[in-house]
């Protein structure tokens, strides 16, 4: 059996392909739309793609009805008409502006916002604004307590009733094991090591600003996740934006899915390296890329890559959708890649023991150079950390 998901198999044909020609698996655009099963079909998991999954992988997503598409459409059309119109007469004063504006004098700074920026807020979000923005006086746990309020000039300014709507379902927390609470095990802990530590050290870790908590978290996590060793870091949009850079640079190339968070995607910005995007959770369009970096090398020279870094995300937070990790592993492996795994969203909530999308697939850590991921959603904290082997060739 192959150990990547598009191999051969007997009579030529790819096993994707195979399963095609079985009806088991419905194949369009030359593959798996968008990389996974459309419409649940596949029901048995017949092609575990070369014995790569432990168990049946269903991941099958309703697309949206092409009415839906057009009434949507069409509705941003008519509100931006009308937008211009209600400017236009903003602008002769025929109708009144509540909008902060600049004074004449401050025409010359560089704006704080884009000209389209402005006025979707002002003339399409104002319409809604009601349903957002929504002012929390409790913890954010499952249920929340939202203080009630009011709009007497269609949502410009919003006036409080002195009314809590309590037992409100939150939806919009990253708290998914309820550990930012203020009360239990967590917060009681946390209280102890306040009082000890304080809130903050005032340096950095090279000069003075290193705890035995520091390297007391660091040992933990990296036990937790299965890795040699981890480095922790205060802020988990930088812990992308800034290690990212110092594993790949001129000469590098990497390979990015294109739905992967603004933090890998500035880090990979800042790194030098040449980017390439590969669809949505899609083998085949990953293995293409791959396979032309392998054959053709770096643009003009044709000198091999001194490196190739393939970029994911364990669950994408705003899609919901998790990643076809045996499979990138797999590629990864045959085109002797390099893995870089993003977990902000599925440690400690995905998987048998929280240990995210690795344990969730049975995976060996091992066969990820870079393990990263964030305290600030299932560990209600902040920082951020990434772990992997102690002397990695990846660096």
């Amino acid at each position: 059996m192959p150990r990547y998901s598009t191999g051969e198999a007997p009579g030529g044909h790819s096993y994707l392909q195979k399963a095609a020609m079985n009806g088991s698996c419905k194949i369009e655009n030359g593959g798996l739309k968008n990389g996974y099963v459309k419409n649940g079909v596949c029901p048995e998991d017949r092609i575990l793609n070369g014995g790569l999954y432990k168990r049946p992988f269903h991941e099958a997503f309703e697309e949206t009805p092409m009415l839906v598409a057009v009434l949507t459409y069409m509705g941003y059309g008519i509100l931006t008409l009308f937008g211009y119109l209600r400017d236009f007469l903003r602008a002769w004063k025929i109708e009144k502006c509540h909008n902060a504006t600049e004074r004449e004098d401050q025409r010359d700074f560089v704006p704080l916002y884009q000209d389209f920026e402005n006025f979707y807020t002002r003339n399409l979000y104002m319409r809604i604004r009601d349903n957002w923005n929504r002012p929390v006086c409790s913890v954010p746990g499952e249920r929340v307590d939202i203080m009630e309020r009011f709009t007497d000039d269609y949502n410009w300014t919003f006036k409080f009733t002195g009314r809590v709507i309590k037992g409100v379902i939150n939806m919009g927390s990253y708290n998914y094991l309820g550990f930012a609470q203020n009360s239990g095990f967590c917060a009681e802990a946390s209280a102890v090591v306040l009082q000890q530590y304080g809130g903050g050290v005032c340096s950095t870790r090279q000069e003075m600003g290193n705890l035995d908590k520091h390297e007391e978290l660091e040992h933990l996590v990296a036990e937790f996740l299965g890795v040699d060793a981890a480095m922790t870091y205060g802020m988990g949009f930088a812990t992308n934006s800034m290690n990212i850079p110092a594993l790949a640079g001129k000469g590098c190339l990497i390979l990015s899915d294109e739905l992967n968070h603004a933090s890998l995607v500035l880090g990979a910005r800042l790194s030098g390296a040449t980017i390439r995007i590969f669809k949505h959770n899609n083998m085949q369009s990953l293995e293409k890329l791959l396979r032309d970096a392998i054959v053709h090398g770096q643009p003009r020279t044709h000198r091999p890559w001194r490196k190739i870094l393939i970029l994911v995300e364990g669950i994408y937070s705003m899609e919901g959708s998790i990643v076809r990790l045996p499979e990138v592993i797999a590629l990864k492996k045959k085109y002797k890649a390099y893995l870089y795994l993003d977990e902000a969203h599925s440690i400690g909530a995905l998987g048998p023991n929280g240990r995210g999308v690795v344990d969730y697939f049975g995976l060996d850590p091992r066969d990820v150079d870079i393990m990263m991921g964030t305290f600030t959603k299932s560990f209600g904290g902040a920082g951020g950390y990434i772990g992997g082997s102690k002397v990695s060739s990846c660096l």
